[in-house]
């Protein structure tokens, strides 16, 4: 089989995570071949969570081959960096299939499984915590078929837990998850990759020919793949959250129409959101602070004496399906891997 032919077939496969599965199998492959010997080349596009967890298992894999991650963006400049990062998919992260976005979900809860039991969890921003989610008007919000199975423990509430956050909520569900903070997670990542060897470059990439002396390029650009893929399927979903002070906050909380607290590492909470459809702007809205500060203190009223520390706008890459195959682009070998939305970390 030729290797354009395997790369697709094992992207597809979904026998692994949306990244493990443009990895896993391609390792297994090449392992006496063209990509295990010295001076193989591989490039990564974008430098978020999902390019360095790419780029970090690449190295691991493929220990003879040359890995480079070329982005423009990095730590706090990326949209992995505004989000809270907590694992809990929403019903529109798809793969191709039913059974291949749930593998993807459970090789990642896996992934991170792993890490949490190093030395290593702390410094890799990863920190386990329960969380709630009540609603006042529709009972079906509350559940998420995509995780039930997955996490350690997620069940319906009783009465006396359906009154913490006060009266009016009619429905709710408690669930175990974890974090991954990023801002802790992504200097982790890249401190790791460049410990061993991995070379970063500060650059924007315009179009695949200008990687043509690369063996293989993996494509994780997020929203920037619109314009290099010309990718017409792949929109923004904007996000505003809040990071308030809130060192005593140690679960999480949702509530109706997109209201979310999370506790953070070191002790500042995300507080939003929103989900606004085609939009680009970067902007704070004060309209947006607002609502998202009022709907957080209803769920949740101390909040209210907390102190805000920043507004921040995040543009969720988001396509359905999420891209992860195979294609030769210009002669230019590349796997693309983007299109994850605001569930970057489930990946």
């Amino acid at each position: 089989m030729e290797r354009e032919e395997m790369i697709r077939a094992i992207c597809m496969s979904g026998a692994a995570g949306a990244i493990q599965c443009v990895v896993a199998d391609t390792i297994n492959t090449h392992q006496n071949k063209r990509m295990e010997k010295k001076g193989s080349s591989i490039a990564v596009i974008g430098a978020g969570v999902v390019g360095l967890s790419l780029a970090k298992i690449l190295q691991e894999r493929l220990t003879e081959a040359k890995i480079t991650v070329i982005a423009d963006k990095f730590e706090q400049d990326t949209v992995s960096c505004v989000a809270a990062g907590i694992f809990r998919p929403g019903l529109s992260f798809k793969g191709p299939t039913k059974d291949i976005t749930k593998r993807w979900i459970v090789d990642s809860w896996n992934y991170w499984q792993e890490i949490l039991k190093t030395p290593d969890a702390f410094e890799a921003g990863i920190m386990p915590f329960g969380a709630y989610i009540f609603s006042k008007d529709n009972y079906h919000v509350t559940r998420n078929h995509l995780i039930e199975e997955i996490v350690p423990e997620y069940r319906p509430v009783d009465e006396k837990e359906l009154k913490i956050c006060g009266e009016g909520w009619k429905y709710g569900s408690y669930f175990s998850t974890l974090k991954i903070g990023c801002e802790k997670h992504l200097p982790w990542l890249k401190k790791i990759f460049t410990s061993k060897g991995g070379e970063i470059i500060v650059k924007t990439i315009d179009s695949f020919t200008s990687l043509s002396g690369y063996d293989l390029v993996f494509n994780c650009a997020g929203l920037g793949a619109k314009t290099l893929c010309d990718d017409h399927d792949l929109v923004s979903i904007r996000g505003q959250v809040i990071k308030a002070k809130a060192p005593w906050l140690k679960t999480a909380f949702y509530g109706d129409y997109d209201t979310y607290i999370i506790p953070g590492l070191d002790g500042v909470a995300t507080l939003g959101g929103v989900r606004q459809y085609d939009s680009y702007n970067t902007n704070v809205d004060k309209y947006d602070a607002a609502s998202i500060f009022e709907r957080c203190c209803d769920l949740l009223p101390a909040l209210k004496e907390a102190e805000v520390v920043e507004n921040r706008v995040g543009l969720r890459p988001h396509r359905v399906p999420v891209r992860v195959e195979a294609e030769v682009v210009s002669g230019v070998k590349v796997v693309h891997c983007y299109g994850h939305g605001g569930y970057g970390v489930i990946r």
